[in-house]
């Protein structure tokens, strides 16, 4: 229940202000450490690996603006709850749940050769250039849908006993 009040908290914080609070996020890590501390000896090692592996991992996406800070400190909170191997699967089936909702506004909602040559004139300009230029549109376009809504339904699997 602490992993999904975390992700779901997340979700609601992202929809409303379009950010996930510093504090609810500190107060995650807090809450986490105490967890891993309580449950075994070795809990504080677990909760350290668990909140450095989506951050050294998910770095890179955040570079280039294709992934927000908030989603990142979010699977760190989340991480080091659940452990490294288990906040993997979670990186992993958040992923696989995006890739779905983002093929389905593509079919539904986009331009598929349309989003193709986007993405193509944006690797295109960063190799011409080398400078990092945010991947998403600012404000709300259809594409840049919440990522913490991939997270808690991945979430969602772990709690349920899926991984």
């Amino acid at each position: 229940m602490l992993v999904l009040t975390i992700a779901g908290v997340g979700v609601v914080m992202d929809i409303s202000s379009m950010r996930i609070s510093n504090g609810w996020i500190l107060c995650s890590l807090l809450t986490g450490f105490l967890f891993c501390f309580s449950r075994n000896g070795n809990g504080p090692y677990e909760f350290f690996l668990g909140v450095t592996i989506p951050a050294a991992a998910l770095g890179w996406l955040f570079v280039f603006r294709m992934l927000g800070p908030g989603d990142i400190k979010l699977f760190c909170a989340l991480g080091g709850i659940m452990g490294v191997h288990d906040i993997w699967r979670c990186i992993e089936f958040s992923f696989l749940a995006g890739a779905v909702i983002s093929l389905a506004i593509l079919i539904f909602c986009g331009n598929p050769a349309e989003r193709l040559r986007y993405l193509t004139s944006y690797l295109e300009d960063y190799l011409r250039t080398g400078i990092r230029k945010p991947y998403y549109h600012r404000g709300f376009a259809l594409e840049n849908f919440h990522f913490t809504i991939p997270v808690f339904m991945s979430v969602m699997l772990y709690a349920g006993g899926i991984y």
